[in-house]
């Protein structure tokens, strides 16, 4: 796939020479400015980075086969919307566990079948968190749900060309949930045929 023939046609990463913190709030955000040399030699004086922590997001199949939803309000975006279990990994905690932990608290479901959809940085020029996608599949319910999160959440289970036409017309407004589910649905399938 690389369109490079040469390692010097590639592109060539750029040379922090400071950088320093100036907002903090853990474990929320980091904000930090970055001195920084490009490739031909310019010097960039304020270059921001934005640290937010990873976190995990999980696309839940039922074993009828439907998706695990949550609905809810996001005040980051000033409105409710349809999204996938999710949350921030804890400190030192692997990105699949985070997504066990998860599904459970937030919806009381969990499965014994689990694969990974990826991991992708959120900002490619500010960085922003990685995304942890994965998939659940024979998801059952186990527990009521207990997230203890500041978010009013309603579960429910939705068919998925219910959830592909939540996502096209705008009721996923989540990059990590629209995301994880079109991978999640393009798996199920390409394993389908």
């Amino acid at each position: 796939m690389s369109g490079w023939t040469e390692d010097r046609d590639r592109p060539r990463a750029w040379e922090v020479l400071e950088s320093r913190e100036v907002f903090a709030a853990e474990p929320w955000i980091r904000l930090s400015v970055q001195k920084v040399r490009l490739p031909d030699g310019r010097v960039i004086d304020d270059y921001h980075q934005v640290d937010f922590p990873d976190y995990a997001v999980v696309f839940a199949q039922t074993r009828s086969g439907e998706v695990v939803v949550e609905r809810l309000y996001k005040h980051g975006v000033g409105r409710e919307c349809l999204a996938l279990p999710s949350g921030l990994l804890e400190p030192g905690e692997e990105p699949i566990d985070a997504a066990r932990r998860e599904l459970l608290e937030e919806t009381g479901y969990a499965s014994d079948d689990w694969s990974t959809l990826g991991s992708f940085v959120m900002n490619g020029n500010y960085g922003c968190g990685k995304a942890h996608l994965f998939m659940a599949r024979n998801a059952f319910k186990v527990a009521q749900p207990d997230s203890g999160d500041l978010e009013e959440i309603q579960v429910d289970t939705i068919a998925q060309d219910a959830l592909m036409d939540a996502v096209r017309s705008g009721e996923v407004v989540l990059i990590g949930s629209a995301a994880a589910i079109s991978l999640a649905v393009n798996a199920l399938t390409a394993g389908a045929k």
